[in-house]
């Protein structure tokens, strides 16, 4: 290990929505740089330029923020390894890259998607894992260099072993093993001149003097090849934590279809931001006095990085339910519950966004919070049998079609809501007002409202995706469950008529 101060990071992609396992990551990374009189360092992992957004980057920092988990370094603050973004750092990658195929640790590929595709379907039908055959790795260097400088289209492979096994001590789990012969030649530069992640992040870690690396365990099958550029380079390796992951409580891995997913889908539906953290704790750490409720402070001040616990963390919506009701109750007074309140929903900036909506429909006052009330709910309590209609087969359809398309909607205002819904009714053949009636209760509760395409933007993306996926449970309850083949068919049928010509 090398000396020096203990430094650590996350580097999230700002490409969608910031993940709850994003927060969960950097409690534990923070906790353990500041237990040992370290620094935190917040990276932004932006090399899918197609998906990453600058938007989704300000949503990973307001997040942390709420969170009230603070960063010593990155992009909004700068520090001494900038930049932070690394779409910023192009040449520094491009000197690395070089540096790797001139030992010998990397080479140019010259095959083009028809090969791959086809060198794939072989080996599946050999039911082998797919697998780079390294084709190109013995190419002559001097023809390589050649058709480069023609123009020829290339990538930038690692060159792997054919034998043995990679061997690397983690933290948590002793010695991982994993055979050579299973790890792929990894691209480490595309087409267009951007690295791919492994490279960006090796080089990152060690330009930045990352000591110790804790992620998340689905990074130990890309181990072996962040091992061998610390070879390539002549680098020494970091320690490697391996946290575990978060899981739904049927076991799988945390995902949206399952369970809210989304940091910002918490603060919008009134969760207090110390009982996330709190709870996060408690999905891999226990205080030695078992204490569950404590504060962030009081975590850093207990951490110990070798009493984290391995078994996959079961996040239970339930439990976090009771937690945060135990701060309501026991931590707050009223008069810093009404501050939370306003600071929430219950404030000038989102009244002033409805009653427009909600004036022309007023006969007294007192009809205002029966007609609005939506927006300062969880869940909502309708008939299931008015929301599947007719036909709920098509019901569930439609919402799990608004879903995909609404999921990677920016921006998400009223305007670009109504595009999507009139968007549906062109490619499903069915009127407006047909369409949107199972909408209306899935996202208001009632069967009349505020105007919907509206009532989504005061609401959020989050509180409104999140509603229509308690449709599709709700409707799944009923019989109308999407899933295996039927969900297969559908999704194929919306790849071809949704998205195929965008």
């Amino acid at each position: 290990m090398r000396p020096g101060p203990v430094v650590t990071r996350i580097a999230p992609s700002p490409t969608g929505d910031p993940h709850i396992g994003t927060v969960f990551m950097a409690l534990f990374n923070l906790a353990f740089a500041r237990r040992h009189g370290g620094r935190f360092i917040l990276r932004i992992e932006d090399t899918d330029q197609g998906r990453s957004t600058r938007e989704s980057e300000e949503a990973i920092f307001a997040a942390l923020t709420w969170a009230g988990i603070p960063w010593d370094e990155g992009p909004d603050k700068g520090g001494p390894h900038g930049p932070y973004r690394q779409s910023e750092r192009l040449p520094i990658y491009e000197e690395h890259v070089a540096r790797l195929v001139q030992a010998g640790r990397a080479y140019p590929c010259f095959c083009n998607a028809a090969r791959l595709k086809s060198l794939r379907e072989e080996q599946l039908a050999r039911k082998e894992d797919p697998r780079y055959d390294g084709h190109c790795r013995h190419l002559d260097p001097a023809l390589a260099a050649t058709r480069i400088a023609a123009g020829e289209a290339h990538v930038i492979r690692l060159s792997v072993p054919d034998e043995g096994e990679c061997v690397v001590p983690d933290r948590l789990r002793g010695e991982i093993r994993i055979a050579w012969s299973t790890v792929d030649h990894q691209i480490l530069r595309k087409t267009d001149g951007f690295p791919t992640y492994h490279l960006a992040n090796v080089v990152d870690d060690r330009l930045m003097g990352v000591t110790h690396v804790i992620r998340g365990e689905e990074w130990i099958s890309s181990l072996p090849k962040h091992v061998l550029l610390y070879e390539g380079f002549g680098w020494e390796l970091p320690e490697f934590i391996h946290m575990p992951l978060l899981r739904n409580p049927d076991k799988s891995k945390l995902s949206k279809r399952k369970n809210p997913t989304s940091v910002t889908w918490y603060r919008e539906a009134g969760y207090l931001p110390e009982a996330v953290v709190n709870y996060l704790g408690m999905m891999g750490y226990t205080l030695p006095d078992g204490r569950e409720m404590f504060t962030l402070e009081e975590f850093i001040a207990s951490f110990d990085i070798d009493r984290v616990v391995l078994g996959g963390p079961v996040f239970d919506l339930a439990k976090l339910n009771w937690l945060n009701g135990r701060y309501l109750r026991e931590s707050l007074s009223p008069a810093q519950i009404l501050e939370r309140l306003h600071a929430w929903r219950l404030n000038d900036e989102l009244l002033l966004k409805a009653l427009p909506l909600a004036q022309k429909r007023l006969t007294t006052l007192a009809d205002f919070m029966p007609m609005a009330g939506f927006l300062l709910r969880g869940a909502l309590d309708y008939p299931t049998a008015e929301l599947a209609g007719s036909d709920g087969a098509c019901t569930a359809r439609w919402l799990r079609i608004a879903l995909w398309e609404l999921e990677q909607l920016r921006p998400f205002t009223a305007a670009t809501v109504r595009g999507v819904f009139e968007g549906m009714v062109e490619k499903e053949g069915v009127a407006l007002r047909e369409l949107l009636a199972p909408f209306f209760l899935a996202v208001t509760g009632a069967k009349v409202s505020l105007p919907l395409f509206d009532s989504c933007e005061l609401l959020g993306a989050d509180v409104t995706r999140r509603r229509l996926h308690e449709g599709l449970e709700r409707l799944a309850a009923m019989g109308h469950e999407l899933k295996g083949k039927t969900l297969k068919a559908l999704e194929e049928d919306y790849r071809r008529r949704y998205t195929e010509n965008r």
